[in-house]
């Protein structure tokens, strides 16, 4: 069962919102007129916890509106400034391990209103070659991570293991044979560099198989994306294109990677996302 972190967020911050300004307008006064009547020695003998009590505040109003601050703070950060995300799956591999943790810039794309994630301020569009984070077109209460391949009016062809933008092969350079990988089926992968416009970043390929062959225009407003694991990824080729409204922002960092609970977290992986 999944549920949406942003939502749950966006609930908990006008609600404790609307107590704060509740207690505010309806019992601060009341506690300050009573503060201003008491002698200094008075006020400093009542202690801060029970200052917020005076002038008959309610002890559930004064203990929801305390959360308002710190859910404040995290709602601006993570709404429009930067998000973090943990990577669940391989279908990022090699660029991305399953446990890292990265930071996901959310102004690249647009100052975006929280949950509606409709851009009130625009500033610039995604690229080809970003690694992006969206919701899955699918079902919104997920996120997705994968790269942008390609842009509206692109049109894509994935075949015999060759990806090719308007009809522009991709460059790739084999650096390796893997007889064992990091794949979810643990299986051989031949490993190349590649080149998607100015971005240089390493993909897996498959020894067996292909999985979706075949062409995609892209439409306007809309995105195609793929895993970086090409033949173990999920993605457009599969479930169809990224509406623009659904992206998140741009993933930019790795900050820590913690493969399980029992596990000891670690800055291995530490660095820029290309």
């Amino acid at each position: 069962m999944s549920f949406d972190f942003e939502l749950i967020l966006a609930i908990a911050f006008v609600v404790t919102g609307l107590f704060w300004l509740y207690d505010r307008f309806a019992f601060l006064p009341k506690r300050k007129e009573i503060l201003a009547g008491m002698t200094p020695e008075s006020r400093a003998a009542v202690s801060k916890e029970a200052q917020q009590r005076l002038g008959d505040t309610p002890r559930f109003v004064v203990e929801v509106k305390s959360y308002f601050v710190i859910i404040a703070v995290i709602f601006g950060l993570r709404s429009f400034v930067v998000e973090p995300f943990q990577i669940p799956s391989g279908s990022m591999l090699p660029t991305l391990k399953i446990g890292d943790f990265i930071l996901v810039n959310k102004f690249d794309y647009g100052v975006r209103l929280p949950v509606l994630n409709t851009t009130i301020i625009p500033t610039t569009t995604p690229e080809r070659g970003d690694v992006v984070v969206f919701k899955y077109p699918e079902d919104p209460s997920l996120n997705y991570i994968k790269r942008l391949i390609g842009l509206p009016g692109d049109t894509i062809r994935y075949r015999n293991k060759m990806l090719t933008v308007n009809g522009e092969p991709v460059s790739k350079e084999l650096l390796a044979k893997l007889s064992v990988s990091l794949n979810p089926n643990q299986e051989p992968v031949e490993l190349f560099s590649e080149t998607l416009g100015d971005v240089q970043h390493e993909i897996y390929n498959s020894f067996r198989f292909t999985p979706r062959e075949g062409e995609w225009t892209v439409p306007q407003g809309q995105y195609f994306v793929m895993g970086d694991n090409r033949d173990n990824s999920a993605d457009s080729r599969f479930w169809g294109f990224v509406p623009d409204e659904n992206m998140k922002g741009r993933a930019f960092y790795v900050w820590l990677h913690w493969d399980d609970f029992f596990s000891i977290p670690s800055f291995k992986n530490n660095g820029l996302i290309e």
